[in-house]
Order: structure tokens, then sequence, then C-alpha cells
């Protein structure tokens, strides 16, 4: 239900937009959600002379269009806020010494969970092995969560109350990790992880609300106003989606989502009479998500030809030709475009594949989604550009896998490698979004990654990795904004500051058009949403 606004706001004193100069409009009036005006101070007050209506300083904050991060999962990130964090995790034995000080919070017996360790950003570049994992858990079953969400780690223990063991075949989509003698090593790999996960305890409704209310707060808290996100593996339904961001809104959490449906729900969307675009202001209906491969990090995106540094394997396809084809079908039928995750140019040929089998025209308003779009090359570019999609791009990726990816993929294909303004200057819409909790929520992290190509932390390379990729400021937040709105079926009513749009604001405290060091350090100091203050620092 749409929330009713008695009156307007007019905010005033703000530095609207990019480079904002003396004189130029500082002020904007919203009613019912919606820009009405904009103007200076001054005009607008005297406009507004005689009307009741609240009045908001930004006391020269910097204005942007509210940003919006068009790939990411509420729900674990939610999770990822509460669980064991390896984001900054520099070793293998810093690793170890985490997981044993957890171990010694945690009860005897109960599972400890955590996410995000990288071993291509440990020194030296190793990950713990599974007879390290028992001494740091004990008796405690132990599941790790790589950064990519493609790989994992367990010790014995997790083994144990899988029922899993060396003689257990590996899964048509996925596959154990095995010592020389095919002993268990501890990895898993894609859909081999449902074998743990079938076991672990089963988060309740209260549980799955406190992650996605953590996840928007903190995402609030960075200046997002909304976030385009897939979450029904973790929350478990449709229905249980709509009823927490409902209850949410109703308790005073103002936050925009869009939903992309994963494949497997489809049949309840049919059951809800649910399709692409259905929804309203707070919350919508997006694509049918689907995996055609894994990540380069495990070696699990489906390259062409085989990894550069592991000639035998060229990774995985989660899901046959003839089955991606099917689940297309599926999708159509019912009304949807295909969100489809495809990093190597293996799985692109697959995704590409079949969105030219099953055309979108005519289906929906929504376009389809080409995630990732990390390895491409000029025939696969050549057909982007002739289907109704949009490439969804995360700009971080960069900063978390260079230089080590240059080794995976080899020389010959860094042509197209994380080629973000190749596919710009081809004339394909491209959104921006995080992949959190893969990568940092933070927009201004991702907005630096597209222009910096670089860590923001370190001067080097001072020109970025594959420079000629780089993208200008304006660029890289046309990502987050216009871009974002595009990929929704939004161009008009979301993206930009002009009257007739959605009164969602990004307010900063600085203008990050100064120089990179402005775009690291600035902070929200509020996050406007439909006219609303939903973050205030």
């Amino acid at each position: 239900m749409t929330q009713q606004q008695t009156q307007g706001t007019l905010f005033k004193n703000g530095r609207i937009g990019l480079g904002a100069s003396e004189g130029s409009p500082d002020a904007i009036y919203t009613e019912n959600g919606r820009i009405r005006a904009i103007g200076t101070s001054a005009e607008l007050a005297l406009q507004l002379s005689g009307r009741s209506c609240e009045v908001v300083d930004w006391a020269g904050a910097n204005v942007l269009p509210g940003l919006t991060d068009s790939h990411m999962h509420l729900s674990m990130q939610g999770v990822k806020l509460a669980a064991l964090d390896f984001s900054e995790t520099a070793s293998k034995e810093q690793m170890l010494w985490q997981i044993r000080e957890r171990a010694a919070k945690t009860p005897e017996g109960e599972w400890i969970f955590g996410l995000n360790w990288n071993e291509n950003a440990f020194t030296p570049a190793e990950a713990p092995t599974i007879d390290e994992l028992d001494e740091a858990a004990g008796s405690r079953p132990l599941y790790l969560t790589r950064t990519c969400f493609h790989a994992f780690l367990a010790n014995r223990e997790a083994f144990r109350r899988a029922g899993v063991t060396a003689d257990t075949p590996d899964p048509l989509s996925g596959a154990l990790g095995r010592g020389e003698s095919g002993e268990l090593d501890g990895w898993l790999y894609e859909e081999a992880s449902k074998l743990l996960t079938a076991v672990q305890p089963k988060p309740d409704y209260a549980d799955k609300k406190a992650a996605i209310r953590r996840a928007c707060e903190s995402a609030l808290s960075l200046g997002l106003t909304a976030a385009h996100t897939e979450d029904l593996r973790y929350l478990g339904g449709i229905d249980v989606m709509r009823r927490i961001h409902h209850e949410l809104r109703e308790e005073g959490l103002h936050f925009r989502s869009h939903h992309l449906i994963f494949h497997d729900y489809l049949d309840e969307a049919e059951a809800l009479g649910l399709t692409a675009g259905d929804g309203d202001e707070w919350l919508r209906i997006g694509a049918a998500k689907i995996f055609s491969d894994g990540a380069i990090g495990g070696r699990t995106a489906l390259l062409n030809a085989p990894y550069h540094d592991a000639p035998t394997t060229s990774g995985m396809a989660i899901h046959a030709r003839e089955r991606l084809h099917a689940i297309t079908a599926r999708a159509r039928s019912l009304g949807f475009p295909i969100a489809v995750h495809a990093i190597g140019d293996g799985a692109a040929d697959l995704t590409l594949g079949a969105m030219e089998a099953y055309p979108l025209a005519g289906i929906t308003a929504l376009p389809d989604r080409f995630i990732h779009a990390q390895v491409l090359d000029a025939a696969l570019l050549e057909r982007m550009t002739k289907l109704q999609l949009i490439a969804d791009i995360q700009p971080r990726f960069v900063v978390s896998d260079f230089p080590w990816v240059l080794d995976r993929v080899g020389p010959q294909r860094t042509d197209y490698l994380y080629a973000w303004k190749k596919m710009i200057d081809a004339g394909i819409v491209c959104a921006g979004g995080s992949d959190a909790p893969i990568e940092p929520l933070n927009p201004l992290l991702g907005l630096h990654a597209a222009v910096a190509r670089r860590r923001p932390d370190r001067a080097e390379p001072a020109e970025g990795y594959l420079p000629q990729e780089r993208l200008s400021l304006q660029q890289a937040l046309w990502l987050f904004t216009e871009g974002s709105a595009l990929a929704a079926a939004e161009a008009g009513e979301r993206g930009r500051i002009q009257v007739g749009f959605a009164a969602d604001f990004t307010v900063l405290d600085r203008d990050i058009a100064a120089g990179e060091q402005a775009l690291t350090e600035a902070r929200a100091l509020m996050t406007v949403v439909n006219g609303k203050v939903a973050y205030r620092a």
C-alpha cells in the first residue's frame, strides 16, 4: 500500500548534482513522494509562502539522485553483518585465528559460519587445509563461504553431520574437493554445497526478517535508496519475502526493493498470479534469476578454452544448454525476462543463445539482465548489442580480482576483460551494483572502482588495471542512477533529480567531483526515499 503524505517537504540549502556551483538551484520541493519544484531556496520559499510544509535544511551538503544498487543480496548481506566475516582477512593464519576466537564463544556441537574469505588476497596465497580447520573449530561443525559464493570450505565434523564421505558421488552441478588419494580435502564447489546446507539449522521467520532489516538499514546509512536483490533461496518463498518487506515498511523502514525471482520459485509466482513488473513503488517483481556458471576465483566460471593457470579445466556449466533453454522458455511463458549470472565467455555464449532462442520482444517492458559479463570477446559483444538486455556490472570486482585474474584467464583474453567502457561505447545499457555481500555494499567504492580500476588504498598501478576501460565519474554515477532505473523499467520515474521523478536523494558530506580522495572519503549524511528522510547521520 502506498503511504499517503499529508504535506509537502522543502529541502533547502543543498549543493545539487556533481560540481554544483554558486547560484545553481539549491532547493527541492517534494509532495507525495515526487519532486514538484526545483529552484533556489529563496525562490521556492516565496512560491510556498502561506503553505504548510516541512522544511529540511541540507546545510550545504551535496545532493545526488538517489543511488540504487542494481545487483546484491539483502538477505545474505544481513547474514554477513551477523556472521564471522573474513572480508579484511590478510592470511590463512589470521583466518584460523578468527575461527578459534569464534569457536571459543560457540557451544560445543553448534555450527560456526563464516563468509568472504579469499585465498588469492592472502600472503601467501593459500587457504586452510581440512586438518587446520578441524583444529581451529574443535568439535563444532564449520562451514565457510568463499567471497565468490561459488566455493566453500568445511571441516570433517560438518561432513560427518551431512553423511558425506569420500565415497559420496559429486552432484551433477557441483563437485567435492578431493586429495590425491580421493579423500575429502574440505572444499565444495557450486551445488555440492547443498549436501551440507541441507543439515544446517534453518533460520526462522524472525531470523529472516532481522537479516533483511539489518541489510536495509546498512544500505540506507551508505546513501542507497533502493536495491535490486535476489533473496528467495534464503527466505524460502515469494510470499515470505513480500510479507517481510511490507512489515518493515509499516514499521517505518523506507527502502525500495526490486526482486529477482530465482527460477525454482516460478511455480509460486504463477500460483500467486505474479509476473515481472508487478508491485508498487516500494517493492516490485523483476526477472527470473538463473545461474549459467560459477566464479573465476574457484575456476568454476565457464570459459570457451581452458584456464591459463589450470589447463585441465575450462570451468563448469550450471545448466546444460537444453536445460537453460527450458528454464528460459518457462520464464517467457509466465511473462518474465531472465537475469543470468554469466561470468566466463563460455557462459556468455550459453546465455546469449538462450536469449536469442526465446526473444523477449512483446513479453514485458523489463529487459533481460546479463549479470557480471566479466570475460567477453568481440563477437559476444556484438551479439549483446542486438538483444533487449542490460549488463548488470559490479565495478568493485576489479579491485578484488586483479592482478591474480590475469593469470587465471591469460593474456589472450584481456582485451575484453571487465570491459565496462567497451560495453558502454557499443551502446549496451549498463547498471551498477556491488553483489554484496561478495563486495562491500558502499556505492562510493563502486564508483571509485569504475573510475580508478584499482584499490582506493593503493597508489599502484597509478593508471589502474586495463586503464582503457576506466569510466568517467559521470558515467560511473549513471550506472547507479539512470542505469539501475532502466534495468527496472523505471527510466521515467527514478534516477534523476527532475520534476515529476521520485523524491529519492543521496546526501553526502562533500562533492565527489572534487577528486579521488573526496570520492573515497565521502560519507552519507542523509538518505531521502519517497520524500521521507529515511536515514540521518
